[in-house]
């Protein structure tokens, strides 16, 4: 996929999400009875088919825009890596959002560089490495996650307008 089609793609992504909340919720609303294997399977079976015509790296949207939660092992792991003590790291580039989580402080992420590679990638937050989580185990428990993920995610949109078809 080329650059500028997938910038258009994240840029009428939130105005989708918007105008199709409705479909998404009644969507949501079914899978959430599926529960299970028979869940996980349909959303895994489509982020295997979806993530084999998109690139993370031509996109980023999710680096550019969101911020992963943050363990104490994700701050501790990065900070050693960055020969920085945790808490200067927390102080530097964290903060507590408004739920108690760690997040970063600003967006786009301080680690992300101009060609849309992370700079602390062996190292970074779990949350990261499991992004956008359409291929866990047990998604009956991430589906509000997945919902809000539609927004910022092109794979994402993807995987649900597969399943609005189905």
């Amino acid at each position: 996929m080329k650059n500028l089609n997938l910038q258009e793609e994240i840029d009428k992504l939130k105005l989708k999400a918007r105008q199709e909340k409705k479909a998404n919720k009644q969507l949501f609303a079914k899978l959430k009875k599926m529960k299970g294997a028979p869940l996980d399977d349909k959303f895994h079976k489509l982020h295997d088919e979806v993530f084999e015509t998109i690139d993370c790296l031509e996109c980023a949207n999710c680096c550019k825009t969101t911020s992963p939660i943050f363990i104490q092992k994700d701050v501790d792991r990065i900070a050693k890596h960055l020969n920085m003590k945790s808490s200067t790291f927390q102080q530097k580039y964290l903060m507590r959002d408004d739920e108690f989580d760690i997040v970063l402080k600003e967006s786009p992420c301080a680690f992300l560089d101009a060609d849309n590679y992370c700079s602390i990638y062996d190292v970074r937050p779990r949350a990261c490495t499991e992004y956008p989580h359409t291929n866990r185990k047990k998604m009956s428990q991430i589906l509000p996650l997945t919902l809000k993920n539609i927004e910022v995610c092109p794979a994402v949109s993807r995987i649900v307008d597969q399943m609005k078809m189905e």
